[in-house]
């Protein structure tokens, strides 16, 4: 039987998305062995090539990795692959071996791998995070004493340390510093009793944190980068903007700089901003987890927290303020635009006022020159009807009729003149009418 209306087919994934990545169930004593590289390049049929060279892997199927989650189970360890937007991590959680328990000075612990040899150095990909956690059980009551023991399991390094949980269940120890071998240091001191899922839980989030700050941080020398490139164009658009204000230089040659200056940083916001964004997403990603720390401090030492407050916070607000520098910069550049757009439409219009004005005065020449013309028509039309009048009178003295032909064609000068005046202003009116009703037809729109 069923009792709902058809899925909707992303319905099953969805709801499934939220146990992609379990967290870890881990039994102290232990060592994890974080690794993140770069792999937007790297396409997964590599990785999925490198996972089936794990002993017992050979049979890895690149379908079983479509989720971009794997955990593999060897022998005497267990790896965790995780694929996302811009990294891949592989997370090895192994049993801590003795010489490196709490007691130990600076132990080392990467000959205590169980993976084949080389096999971390052949991951596809650029490492940007490798970190090595150590797990270990520790009385809780006497956190003085348990961070004694860390600082000498650091090697007498400045650490900065953690009560981790309101009850300070638990203590992280680093000191986040770079070694020769390539990785950095946690210490994770736990109370007797800790559960595996707990245990788990710290690991990812303390893993996680440090991969995010460190992914976080790829935006700052982009940011640096741009400082002086900034820098530059601020100054440059400050002349123009005097420029346009004083009117020193024409305005194609404001508008070419202009442009010019406008895409130059239209490219590099397209080229950086979204590394600066995911800067900014990261950071959040890593107060989230420092949050989920829930910290308490030991008097006399550091908490993780202040030490990203103090060490990292700078970094992050770098990068966010030449993000919003870009951005307040592409807003100056388009008021400037505008400005100077308008001053263009203002002059554009001056000068299309001055051509209107010029039409005007050439059109009441062109009527005056017109109506001169008009009045030497007259003249002429009239001087030629008149000769006319005058041969016919003429012809007709000749023929015996009794008249004068030089007082009939004086005579006639008046009739001649008025008809031949009067037959004209009606043509122009005639003209006039035609006009004025092509004028007052409306428009049809196309």
């Amino acid at each position: 039987m069923t009792f709902l209306p058809p899925d909707d087919p992303q319905r099953a994934r969805l709801h499934n998305e939220i146990h992609a990545r379990p967290s870890q169930r881990i039994r102290l004593p232990a060592l994890v062995v974080r690794i993140a590289v770069l792999s937007q390049a790297v396409p997964l049929e590599q990785e999925h090539r490198h996972l089936r060279e794990l002993p017992g892997q050979e049979g890895l199927e690149i379908a079983h990795m479509q989720n971009h989650f794997l955990r593999l189970r060897l022998q005497g360890c267990t790896l965790r692959w995780e694929r996302h937007t811009e990294f891949t991590s592989y997370t090895l959680v192994q049993s801590l071996p003795g010489g490196a328990q709490l007691d130990a000075a600076d132990p080392e612990l990467l000959s205590s791998l169980t993976l084949p040899k080389d096999w971390l150095a052949g991951i596809p990909g650029e490492t940007f995070a490798a970190i090595k956690l150590a797990m270990v059980q520790g009385n809780m009551e006497r956190p003085a004493e348990m961070l004694a023991l860390a600082n000498n399991w650091f090697g007498k390094r400045l650490v900065v340390a953690s009560l981790i949980g309101r009850n300070g269940h638990s203590l992280a120890v680093t000191d986040f510093m770079l070694r020769d071998s390539g990785f950095e240091r946690m210490l994770v001191i736990s109370a007797a009793g800790t559960s595996e899922s707990r245990a788990g839980r710290i690991a990812q989030r303390l893993l996680e944190m440090e991969t995010y700050r460190l992914m976080a941080l790829r935006g700052l020398p982009a940011a640096k980068q741009l400082d002086p490139q900034l820098t530059d164009a601020e100054q440059q658009l400050a002349e123009i903007t005097a420029q346009l204000e004083n009117k020193t230089a024409s305005d194609q040659e404001l508008l070419d700089r202009l442009v010019a200056l406008a895409v130059r940083v239209e490219r590099t916001t397209v080229e950086h901003m979204y590394r600066f964004s995911a800067t900014h997403a990261y950071n959040k990603l890593v107060t989230q987890r420092i949050a989920e720390l829930r910290e308490n401090a030991i008097p006399g030492t550091q908490t993780i927290g202040e030490f990203m407050l103090r060490r990292f916070s700078p970094a992050i607000a770098k990068v966010d303020d030449t993000a919003k520098r870009l951005a307040f910069f592409a807003e100056r550049t388009a008021q400037t635009s505008a400005l100077l757009r308008t001053r263009v439409d203002i002059l554009t219009e001056t000068q299309n006022q001055q051509l209107l004005e010029k039409l005007t005065r050439g059109q009441e020449l062109q009527l005056r020159l017109q109506h001169t013309v008009e009045g030497l028509s007259i003249a002429a039309i009239s001087y030629y009807v008149v000769s006319l009048i005058l041969y016919v009178a003429k012809a007709a003295k000749s023929a015996g009729f009794p008249v004068h032909p030089e007082l009939i064609a004086g005579l006639m000068i008046p009739v001649v003149l008025c008809t031949v005046w009067y037959v004209t202003r009606r043509i122009h009116q005639k003209f006039l009418r035609l006009d004025k009703s092509v004028d007052s037809k409306p428009v049809k729109e196309v």
